[in-house]
């Protein structure tokens, strides 16, 4: 069989139009010669009755107490909806279709409730479905313990299910549907001429998608690059082919690949800049610092660190405790709260001398003062304040001439 998985996301379920356009997506790929594999998300956003932040509410609401076992019980109830409603549709169209909650369908996890992470898949159930005609939707987001429980993946978990699903099937190609047409240079909120790029590499978007972009979570695509199976993420709202992520652009024959430094710009706003100078006689300064982050479960980045101190970020939410830890351990740290970490990202970008000077150009030119910066042989990351974002990610975005 030619496998296909596609994934459609909240907001492509929300409307009996937007769900016409799953629909009419589905329909297309089963002409084309595929065999479906649809994975869905809960339908709707915060405030839709069927989304999962509707869901929590309810707890919060009544109590306030659910257990993490049963709380994943109740956030999976969103999909298993999605599910049942597409299935339904389909059958009312003629297409024969089964639902299958992510257990159902041999999504094997451990038993850390709320994040749990995939150990195997068992994908025998699709398999037969699908021999048999049936076009096959599975409630993404979950899975199930080897006793029996159900388990919820975490943030990006419906991408998971989706790309865990087509590594296991050998699927052709994932596709992963939103309501933007594929994945932009920058983010068209703040950069007017942001253009849908038509290839990128998987490296490159996952770091897009660690730094700020959010169309696809990192762990998907991870798990995309391991078994070599393309992804596209496309609009629901379109028959736009979107961006292909793959590291074989040759895939599809009418992709005109663009041989640049930099790929896009992406950005994290929120965070705090922490430096943290050494106590005279110290020597272990830094395994105090960071030993002290990790204890009271505070997520650092941004870590630049020399003999004499240490300069690392936190998002703002968390920005007071951490200043309250390190006091306690005998520091004095100096904060700035309000600031933005913005990434220029490319898989071209290594060994080419010239991208730092051309940054703080771009930066210089705005009077953007940068903070502090990083590189990794894929990513430069300079910080800036918040205030500053936006003329930085178009100063950025206009010097390495992305709109064109």
């Amino acid at each position: 069989m030619r496998i296909i998985v596609q994934k459609f996301g909240g907001t492509s379920l929300s409307t009996p139009q937007a769900r016409a356009n799953v629909i009419r997506h589905i329909k297309r790929e089963r002409d084309n010669g595929y065999a479906a594999v649809v994975v869905v998300s809960a339908m709707g956003r915060k405030g839709d009755p069927y989304a999962t932040d509707s869901l929590l509410q309810l707890i919060a609401d009544n109590g306030n107490a659910l257990q993490p076992r049963e709380q994943d019980m109740l956030m999976g109830c969103g999909e298993l909806i999605s599910a049942a409603v597409l299935c339904s549709l389909l059958e009312s169209e003629g297409i024969g279709a089964v639902a299958l909650s992510g257990g159902q369908a041999g999504i094997r996890t451990d038993e850390q409730f709320g994040h749990a992470r995939i150990k195997t898949i068992r994908p025998d159930a699709v398999i037969e479905h699908l021999k048999e005609g049936k076009t096959v939707v599975v409630a993404g987001f979950q899975g199930m313990t080897e006793a029996g429980e159900m388990t919820t993946l975490g943030r990006g978990g419906s991408d998971t299910s989706a790309t865990a699903l087509g590594a296991a099937l050998q699927a052709e190609i994932v596709d992963i549907y939103t309501d933007v047409n594929g994945i932009l240079t920058a983010d068209p909120r703040f950069v007017e001429d942001a253009r849908p790029l038509a290839v990128v590499g998987y490296t490159e978007i996952c770091n897009m998608a660690r730094q700020g972009a959010k169309v696809i979570h990192p762990r998907a695509v991870e798990i995309a690059q391991q078994a070599r199976i393309p992804l596209r993420v496309r609009s629901t709202f379109t028959d736009d082919e979107g961006t292909l992520v793959s590291d074989a652009p040759d895939w599809r024959g009418d992709v005109k690949v663009r041989d640049r430094h930099v790929t896009g710009i992406a950005h994290v706003s929120g965070v705090t800049q922490i430096s943290v100078q050494a106590v005279e006689g110290s020597s272990d300064m830094q395994l105090q610092v960071f030993q002290a982050m990790a204890r009271n479960h505070i997520s650092v980045d941004f870590i630049n660190v020399t003999p004499g101190g240490a300069v690392y970020t936190v998002f703002d939410r968390d920005a007071e405790r951490a200043v309250d830890v390190l006091r306690r351990i005998g520091f004095n740290p100096s904060t700035v709260s309000g600031c933005a970490k913005v990434s220029v990202i490319g898989g071209g970008m290594n060994g080419v001398p010239g991208i730092m000077a051309r940054i703080v150009e771009a930066l210089t030119e705005q009077g953007i003062t940068i903070m502090q910066s990083a590189d990794s042989n894929t990513t430069i990351w300079v910080l800036v304040r918040e205030s500053d974002m936006i003329p930085a990610l178009r100063a950025l975005h206009a010097k390495f001439e992305l709109h064109l």
